[in-house]
């Protein structure tokens, strides 16, 4: 626990008030943290024993300050395994936030959609994951401070929180889809036949995030609201190539209904 004592002291030095709640900013989705008003912005790099995010437009800080009402830390950009981390660092900043006392984390992404249902642009309310990464932030000796050896993952997204985000939705004239996110470890985007295989498991969206960090918050006893944003249809589901530059694209266009949902949550919490 001295690693986590030591970041939990760089931090604390520089936050104003301690934070309710948690966020964290998926692919694209950066802009929710230009929001807060009277931002503090610790960059990770400045905190002891914090990994750096690599990922493309992924700023790589700490953003603490009100946001909706509420005192939140966001973080503008995650971590991900693609980048060469493992998991343990992926979820570091989550148990920090424990620490600091976030009673909720509000995780988002940026995903491809498997449900043909689904389009692009589409907002999607993760009730439950799969695991494809065939690795777990708890491996190795279990952090007995923050949770027990074997937890349940059973309500690992809180249905509590999913119900506020439903009527936040209703109450903001946004659509918002539910359904089962699958995780995987990238960087390149899936086969058709991974997404065929995906979709028969009951996924309906993919990414390369997400699945680490709600293991993480479930294991510490954290409630988890997720939500992805399907930025592409996955690979098979239209006939074109995948791209980032259509993440990015989408997550700009329709980033305006996601942080009014966001913002009508925190009111609501």
């Amino acid at each position: 626990m001295k690693r986590y004592e030591e970041s939990l002291a760089a931090l604390r030095e520089r936050l104003a008030e301690p934070p309710e709640y948690g966020l964290v900013l998926g692919s694209g989705l950066g802009p929710i943290a230009e929001e807060i008003e009277n931002p503090v912005c610790i960059p990770y790099g400045e905190i002891p024993h914090m990994a750096v995010s690599t990922a493309p437009d992924h700023v790589g800080r700490f953003v603490a300050g009100r946001l909706a009402g509420r005192q939140v830390v966001c973080m503008q950009g995650r971590l991900h395994g693609y980048e060469g981390h493992p998991p343990e660092a992926i979820v570091y900043p989550i148990r920090l936030m424990k620490l600091l006392g976030v009673k909720a984390v509000l995780l988002t992404n940026a995903a491809g959609g498997i449900n043909t249902a689904f389009e692009t642009g589409d907002l999607m309310l993760i009730e439950d994951h799969i695991n494809f990464t065939g690795k777990s932030p708890l491996t190795g000796a279990n952090q007995d401070a923050f949770g027990p050896r074997f937890h349940d993952m059973s309500f690992a997204y809180a249905p509590d929180l999913r119900a506020k985000a439903e009527a936040a939705a209703k109450a903001c004239g946004i659509v918002l889809r539910k359904g089962v996110y699958i995780g995987v470890n990238g960087p390149q985007f899936e086969t058709p036949a991974e997404i065929r295989a995906f979709r028969i498991l009951g996924a309906d969206a993919v990414g390369m995030s997400t699945v680490f960090e709600t293991i993480a918050a479930a294991h510490c006893g954290l409630p988890v609201l997720a939500i992805s944003m399907i930025t592409n249809m996955a690979a098979g589901v239209q006939s074109k190539p995948l791209s980032g530059a259509e993440v990015n694209e989408t997550a700009e266009r329709k980033g305006g209904e996601l942080r009014a949902l966001i913002r009508e949550v925190l009111r609501t919490l």
